[in-house]
């Protein structure tokens, strides 16, 4: 699988970061549908941390759909799972930052066009 490590803080669940960091290595394509994920033992004793963490991990993608298990050869990147990782984040990113950002613009009485000469770099700030 190749590429860096997570870097993990201490403000959400390690099985989740974990799940997060799969979840950016299939969005990146750094994992490719029907590529073999590194094992539990592989990705415990690489990173450090307790296999059941990393389990538990794997699991979140499992039940969403990303991974499945060939019985006694591991577990694989779905098909789609690159798509629907970027269908979730991108409602995760509209929920997050564009929903807040319209919210505070109305309040601010600016523009969709002022939001975007903002984003562009084009207007006073």
């Amino acid at each position: 699988m190749g590429g860096s490590f997570p870097s993990f803080n201490d403000t959400e669940p390690l099985y989740i970061q974990i799940a997060q960091w799969l979840e950016d290595k299939i969005v990146t394509g750094q994992l490719q549908t029907d590529e073999q994920i590194p094992s539990t033992t592989e990705l415990s004793q690489t990173l450090k941390i307790n296999p059941a963490t990393i389990r538990k991990g794997v699991n979140i993608l499992v039940e969403k759909g990303l991974v499945y298990k060939k019985r006694g050869m591991g577990m694989y990147v779905a098909e789609n799972a690159n798509k629907n990782v970027r269908d979730d984040r991108r409602v995760k990113f509209y929920d997050d930052f564009i929903s807040p950002l319209l919210a505070e613009a109305q309040r601010l009485g600016l523009s969709r066009e002022d939001i975007i000469d903002m984003l562009k770099g084009g207007a006073d700030r």
